[in-house]
């Protein structure tokens, strides 16, 4: 270390994902932060800011608290020796790119801090990149200094990802990741460009135990982002990007058939127009979508509709140690501006350990493998991020609520837990029944069979299995009326679906303390889609209060008012 602080040179400091890392670590008093690039300006203005006081709170690199902050000017294109001797950093993260265009030389930067007796990492997406710096491995093993490629999304928190499900197998026979921006994330121009440089043209993934090409966004694959107990993303299709897992997964599972990594973004519709642009590359009616990255980039800001949340799934198929077929999946959902900060934090982990004084092996190798899941899901406690693992065995059925929660089941009150349990039971107890006074909300309770209104109303619930589903009939006074409750399918899955009559309404199951959460997700009517902010809702929670089971129904919305509401409780009999 460099005096009493860890000097940290930050290629691209002041960039789409340097920026981002320099901001997680801008707290930590025991670093020296360089932040660096071509326009010295820039790095300038960017330190500025970070010191600039925010919420009345002091600036990072402040006196008071902070890593010391300093903008540099540095040229990868330049007399690397001359720079890194001048600077005198103990550690070089390379954040610029896109690494798929750094042209004959595209280890240089990495070969003169191996040279230097410097640490070395980068937030590499390149295939070619991650899979070729081994080829500097006996180099750096010399120096003792280590390389680090890929420390990003993919493959440093996928690998770590299937790290944690491979002991659920006695084989993994596919493996499939994507990423879910929120559409409102201003994605950078490298990424496009990397995105760009390879739409429609081959890339080499596993296909039936054989390596093979797929096409860059135009393969895809269609999946629901769902950590257990969280409300899920929209299913979305994710189309074939070129990532470092492809060329790395062969040599950690033995046997694979098959692998993909993609994306999904939103709006569905713009990704579509993407994906028919690569198809014209295909048939070579255009040469290369890169002349329109920056189009493909305004594009993606212009059209930031919809939710401001994003994902990342790591999904795993093969045979479990009792013979049977077993899919496992890791998901993660992001709020708000919380998820562009994921691929910088396999290197703000890489740094913190390093403060702590646990140093990686000295090596040039492909980051995949290289932290745990446990120190992701540390640093993920910052921000508004929901992580899980879904099981689904296809040989093993599951209570309806336990097929939705997945591992989110055990959380759930024992009164709780035990109303949805699973098989032919019945539940009585007590109601209060408040019903809306608008013509249209007496049609609609009129039509569904909600009961009347009432005080202290006697209730019965009976169960039914009913093959994937349930059959409830809830029983008000001398008032009887019935739903069927399924599992969503296809782009519903993981949704709890209750049917009313001509209605399907899709609900997420959300634990929250000692509540379940019912969050009305979208609806049909003959099974056509409804516009969802006209859908049904209102607050909807069940939950154990003095060891007994308590429910609490508002059934409502723009156009009705209130309908219905029943609140009471049961026991199961």
């Amino acid at each position: 270390m460099s005096g009493e602080r860890l000097s940290l040179l930050i290629i691209g400091g002041y960039g789409t994902f340097g920026g981002r890392l320099a901001r997680l670590l801008g707290d930590e008093p025991r670093l020296r932060l360089l932040i660096a690039g071509r326009s010295l300006e820039k790095a300038d203005d960017f330190v500025a800011d970070l010191r600039s006081p925010k919420d009345g709170s002091e600036g990072l690199g402040s006196s008071a608290l902070g890593a010391s902050l300093q903008a540099v000017a540095f040229d990868r294109d330049g007399d690397l020796a001359e720079q890194l001797t001048r600077l005198r950093p103990d550690l070089v993260v390379d954040a610029s790119g896109p690494f798929q265009s750094f042209g004959q030389d595209p280890y240089k930067v990495v070969r003169a801090c191996i040279g230097l007796d410097i640490d070395y990492a980068d937030l590499a997406d390149s295939t070619g990149f991650v899979a070729a710096i081994g080829g500097l491995d006996a180099e750096a093993r010399a120096k003792g200094v280590f390389a680090l490629s890929g420390l990003s999304s993919l493959p440093a928190l996928s690998f770590a990802a299937l790290d944690v499900m491979a002991p659920l197998f006695a084989r993994i026979e596919a493996v499939a990741a994507g990423i879910a921006p929120s559409s409102h994330v201003k994605i950078g121009r490298n990424v496009v460009g990397a995105i760009a440089s390879y739409a429609g043209k081959k890339v080499s993934r596993l296909s039936d135990g054989k390596a093979s090409s797929g096409h860059g966004l135009i393969e895809a694959m269609r999946l629901t982002v769902a950590p257990p107990g969280a409300v899920p993303l929209r299913s979305r299709t994710f189309l074939l990007v070129d990532a470092p897992d492809l060329a790395l997964l062969p040599a950690r599972f033995a046997g694979l058939q098959s692998s993909f990594t993609g994306v999904g973004t939103e709006p569905q519709p713009l990704q579509r127009l993407l994906g028919l642009s690569a198809r014209l590359v295909r048939m070579r009616l255009l040469p290369s979508l890169t002349p329109f990255a920056r189009l493909m980039q305004r594009a993606s800001h212009a059209f930031a509709f919809g939710e401001h949340r994003g994902g990342m799934f790591v999904r795993a198929s093969g045979i479990d140690a009792a013979g049977k077929r077993l899919t496992a999946g890791w998901h993660l959902i992001a709020e708000g501006d919380d998820g562009p900060f994921i691929p910088v934090i396999a290197v703000e982990v890489l740094v913190r350990r390093l403060l702590a004084g646990a140093r990686p092996a000295p090596g040039a190798r492909a980051a995949a493998g290289e932290l745990r899941l446990a120190d992701f899901e540390a640093a993920f406690r910052r921000f508004s991020i929901t992580t899980g693992i879904r099981r689904e065995c296809e040989a093993e059925a599951q209570p309806l609520y336990r097929q939705i929660l997945g591992s989110a089941f055990d959380r759930l009150p024992p009164a709780v837990a035990a109303i949805h349990a699973g098989g032919a039971r019945t539940a009585s107890g007590r109601a209060q029944i408040e019903r809306g006074g608008g013509w249209l909300a007496r049609v609609v309770a009129r039509l569904i069979g909600f009961p009347k209104a009432g005080e202290d109303v006697p209730v019965t619930v009976r169960f039914a299995a009913a093959g994937d589903g349930e059959i409830w009939t809830r029983t008000f006074g001398d008032k009887s009326f019935r739903s069927i409750l399924v599992e969503g399918k296809g782009r519903d899955r993981h949704l709890l679906t209750e049917v009313f009559g001509p209605f399907r309404v899709l609900l997420a199951l959300v634990p929250e303390g000692q509540r379940l959460r019912l969050v009305v997700r979208g609806w049909r009517f003959l099974g056509i889609p409804l516009p969802l902010f006209l859908a049904p809702g209102g607050e909807t929670y069940e939950e154990e209060r003095d060891g007994r089971f308590h429910f609490h129904v508002e059934i409502g919305g723009r156009l009705t008012g209130l309908v219905v509401r029943y609140t009471g409780w049961l026991v199961v009999e």
